[in-house]
């Protein structure tokens, strides 16, 4: 199992240096003339599950080399995401890191409307000219529902994008605190996921 995770965890690295370094269509707003990078989330970017200076915004914090102003709060559905917007005006977004759907997908809210939700939320974030790295959940456990809404978004909006970044992790208590959240280990492998793509960005 050890193994197939880390075939998994490397596949999805290089898959998201590919997209970001060699995809034809550039991706909207890079580089931006921003400042922040900031996290927008819910309990996954706020870290619940991992202990202090853990989570995955503050190890890539420290990986990167750069302050991450971490926005995450849990419990958010998309459409709450949608309604704290308001929360970036305090910033000059130079890149935002997006991780939301995982609560619509436990509430069952429609895919349409978490999808339509996201597309606004990327909409209003790139017209203050940062730019987006969607990151990816799953909405399934035995199919994902999610994946390919996800990359239209990603197709769509020219955004950086980390698919599933729960990608081998779920079920295995080595890396989760609970059923959805992970521990202090499995959010380095997140972090570890999402590194390369974002360093390209802020570099």
């Amino acid at each position: 199992m050890r193994y197939v995770l880390s075939g998994i965890a490397v596949l999805v690295v290089v898959g998201g240096i590919y997209l970001f370094f060699f995809r034809s269509t550039p991706i909207t707003n890079y580089p931006s003339s921003g400042t922040d990078i900031i996290a927008f989330g819910d309990s996954l970017t706020a870290g619940t599950g991992s202990t202090a200076g853990h989570d995955y915004v503050s190890v890539l914090s420290q990986k990167i080399g750069q302050p991450i102003i971490n926005l995450g709060h849990a419990g958010d559905t998309t459409a709450d995401g949608l309604a704290r917007l308001s929360e970036l005006d305090n910033y000059k977004p130079k890149v935002v890191l997006l991780l939301l759907g995982g609560n619509d997908y436990l509430k069952r809210v429609p895919k349409e409307e978490t999808f339509s939700n996201l597309a606004k939320i990327i909409q209003n974030i790139q017209s203050r000219g940062a730019v987006v790295l969607l990151l990816g959940i799953r909405g399934g456990i035995l199919h994902d529902n999610f994946a390919s809404e996800f990359e239209k978004l990603r197709d769509t909006y020219h955004t950086a994008y980390v698919s599933n970044v729960l990608a081998g992790l779920l079920g295995d208590n080595r890396y989760m605190y609970d059923e959805v959240h992970p521990n202090d280990a499995g959010y380095a492998i997140i972090a570890n996921r999402i590194a390369p793509v974002l360093q390209g960005l802020v570099n």
